[in-house]
């Protein structure tokens, strides 16, 4: 029954790799190896065990008190993720994310790579790198009108934004599942991956900045005139902003699971959208009467925007590598593998290079059941950076990769020969700069 169930989760795993090739959305594999998973465990009556972390050892458990733990772990991250989603789009309702271009005034394009860059990596710790980079590319394509340099720009950013998300209990959903799960504590976080992940941004774009693509300058455009920019959208994008930032203080104030700020955010940034848009303050959309603003107001637009197939996505394979959890394979896995190679350093490595082959999010899962480190053990910070940062090493190793080549429409074996041993030479230095940084200085 074992080597089944690790069949179906093979397969599945396949499947969601190869979602391009197969052309099904990496949802439906997810979603059935879930499902199938936890109906052979219930059907054959087999045994399931919860970690015990302060004992490192499993313990018999009951299927439906398994279950509930793991879905209530899973709300937590899907329901956060939920939140940040909707401040996001309620600030693009307002265009406030076209703020940012009042940024740019060089016309170098090195200079130009340094500013995208370095937006990059603040914006996607306060927004996620996914987002980061969807807002960034957007006005890329407002600035640089050369295909060939805004595919090298496009590249960078997806760099340093994987690189931003990494030290941010909210930059990348890798990193919010270990913050959400006790694995890590925002301060912690910040201390021990903040400079790598400066050194995983800062190595590459500098050797970039000296290559041919980026030397001599570039026409800026006047003003897009076709972008209608709200009265309101500069002061939208600090609020949501802000109030996104404001979730890790809140759980540390309060000790309360990082939902509950996010929600708590979500109803300030709402409650002036509604105001700004001089809609009602009607959330639910229950009352429709002579109000034709309301189906249009923001909250409901940004709510049909967020990618629900992402979060069932999130649900899919989080659910499953539960199941493996549960069964206590992924905690024998663990034990094999310090076996096998004693220095967890190199298996990190390696998970970090894994990443940009397969999605980060199944492995960091997949490690948080594996290992029974207590919270904030230099191990999870390294799991955080090593899973953000690897998947910029290809093009549909990340979030943020795959978005980016959907709106730029960046050919594989391109990144793959121009930008990917940038990316690689970055995570290397930040994951060395990690490696002193523990072994030395904290």
């Amino acid at each position: 029954m074992e080597t089944l169930i690790i069949s179906i989760f093979i397969f599945g795993y396949l499947a969601i790799t190869l979602e391009h090739t197969l052309k099904i959305d990496k949802l439906i594999p997810a979603l059935a190896m879930m499902s199938i998973l936890w109906a052979i465990i219930a059907l054959n009556h087999i045994d399931v065990y919860e970690v015990n972390t302060s004992l490192k050892e499993l313990e018999l458990s009951h299927l439906d008190e398994v279950l509930l733990h793991h879905l209530g772990k899973t709300s937590e991250i899907l329901i956060f993720l939920l939140g940040a989603m909707t401040i996001v789009e309620i600030i693009d309702y307002f265009n406030g994310f076209y703020t940012i271009k009042n940024f740019i005034k060089t016309k170098s394009k090195k200079g130009l790579l340094w500013i995208f860059g370095i937006l990059a990596f603040i914006l996607s710790a306060i927004i996620d790198n996914l987002t980061a980079t969807i807002v960034l590319i957007t006005i890329l394509q407002k600035v640089i009108f050369k295909r060939e340099t805004k595919l090298w720009f496009a590249g960078l950013i997806i760099i340093s934004a994987n690189a931003g998300g990494a030290w941010s209990p909210i930059g990348d959903v890798t990193t919010t599942m270990l913050w959400i799960g006790n694995k890590v504590s925002t301060g912690n976080l910040i201390l021990y991956v903040l400079l790598p992940s400066i050194v995983c941004f800062i190595v590459p774009v500098f050797i970039a900045s000296m290559l041919p693509a980026f030397k001599g300058e570039i026409e800026i455009s006047e003003e897009d005139k076709t972008v209608e920019i709200h009265k309101r959208g500069a002061t939208m994008l600090y609020l949501g902003l802000s109030s996104i930032v404001f979730v890790p203080v809140f759980k540390t104030v309060t000790h309360l699971p990082p939902y509950v700020g996010m929600m708590l955010s979500l109803s300030v940034v709402a409650t002036f959208a509604e105001i700004f848009s001089k809609a009602k303050i009607n959330i639910t959309s229950v009352d429709v009467e002579n109000d034709s603003h309301t189906m249009s107001g923001p909250v409901e637009k940004s709510l049909s925007k967020i990618e629900f197939t992402s979060i069932l996505f999130f649900l899919g394979i989080l659910m499953a590598v539960a199941a493996l959890e549960s069964l206590g394979m992924l905690f024998n896995f663990a034990e094999n593998l310090n076996e096998v190679i004693p220095n967890l350093d190199i298996v990190i490595a390696l998970f970090g290079i894994g990443s940009a082959i397969i999605d980060n999010v199944p492995l960091v899962a997949a490690s948080m059941g594996m290992f029974s480190q207590p919270i904030d053990d230099p191990l999870w910070h390294l799991i955080a950076y090593s899973a953000g940062t690897g998947g910029s090493m290809l093009i549909i190793g990340s979030a943020a990769g795959v978005v980016a080549m959907g709106m730029e429409k960046i050919d594989f074996f391109w990144y793959l020969k121009k930008i990917a041993w940038l990316a690689f030479a970055g995570f290397i230095s930040g994951f060395i700069s990690f490696i002193l940084l523990r072994d030395f200085v904290l």
